[in-house]
């Protein structure tokens, strides 16, 4: 009668195999909320939308210096289904690391370089570019743009 032995070894390695398994498909169905928002083919004429970084500074009566971190234009628009790429120049701050809400979209816009977002949307809604460093007043911001998709 043949017998199956499993040493200590083949049931860890099978544990962690499953772990990573279990773990891949939980992350991978939890991320059903995010959209991939380009697809872009060879020969096809993409939009372009250029935006800046920006940054006010005024003084206060007492002598404290405020400053604000802006997008300009702070509201771009596009059609449902248009293919555009968003062009940001890094102006003011060094660095800026931002997300789309509701995508998968994240990255960093550095200063005097230039940021290539391609973006096509299949459903219509107000999509918020945020810098994650100047998301609120508190941190000089908000910094905060908005995606118009009709």
């Amino acid at each position: 009668m043949p017998f199956l032995v499993l040493k200590k070894r083949s049931i860890i390695a099978f544990v962690i195999i499953f772990t990573v398994i279990v773990s891949a498909s939980v992350w991978f169905f939890s991320k059903s909320d995010s959209l991939t928002v380009f697809n872009q083919t060879e020969g096809e004429k993409v939009r372009e939308i250029h935006m800046v970084t920006g940054e006010f500074k005024a003084k206060l009566p007492d002598g404290k210096e405020i400053e604000a971190y802006r997008w300009d234009p702070g509201t771009i628009f596009l059609e449902k289904g248009e293919k555009v790429n968003l062009k940001i120049w890094g102006v003011n701050g060094m660095e800026h690391p931002y997300i789309i809400e509701g995508t998968d979209i994240k990255g960093v816009v550095k200063k005097a370089e230039e940021t290539v977002v391609p973006l096509q949307f299949e459903k219509e809604g107000v999509y918020r570019l945020v810098c994650l460093t100047h998301p609120d007043k508190d941190n000089s911001g908000p910094m905060i743009a908005y995606i118009v998709v009709d």
